[in-house]
């Protein structure tokens, strides 16, 4: 199968529960001391129900939970040294609290090939998007990989 043939391929679904303590270790690790994340007074006094989650918290459920990237690779049939990182986006549809459970469904939605004198690339956009417990879309995550050739 050709990588043109793996648009629309879905890979499974995972679900990953929100806790606080990941909330924290997250932002310590990228150095946000906003109190929104951890103080439910903050958070209420913002507009939210309890403490949420930092803008790029998502790539937390992808890691922990998600398809890992030898995976990604081996389904999509791309070689991993080959591989940059070129995009990532976020869209948020609803808030995330600690305790909901996220599930995400990520798919292929677009490949573009483009070539060059010197090589090429295959430029792959991936869509993730996530629901909570209740079945309400609260996040899509767009990325893309580039993969060198």
């Amino acid at each position: 199968m050709g990588l043109q043939e793996k648009k629309g391929f879905k890979f499974p679904e995972f679900t990953m529960t929100i806790e606080r303590g990941k909330i924290r270790e997250f932002i310590r690790a990228v150095g946000d001391d906003s109190p929104i994340y951890t103080n439910v007074q903050a958070a209420e006094e913002a507009g939210f129900q309890d403490t949420t989650i930092p803008p790029t918290f998502m790539q937390v459920a992808d890691m922990w939970s998600g398809p890992d990237f030898m995976t990604q690779c081996e389904q999509l049939e791309i070689n991993p040294v080959m591989i940059l990182h070129g995009e990532q986006e976020y869209e948020y549809l609803g808030d995330v609290y600690p305790g909901d459970e996220i599930t995400g469904s990520c798919q292929v939605v677009d490949i573009r090939t483009k070539k060059g004198s010197s090589g090429g690339m295959n430029i792959i956009q991936l869509e993730t998007m996530y629901h909570n417990q209740h079945d309400q879309p609260v996040m899509v995550s767009r990325t893309k990989i580039i993969e060198r050739f």
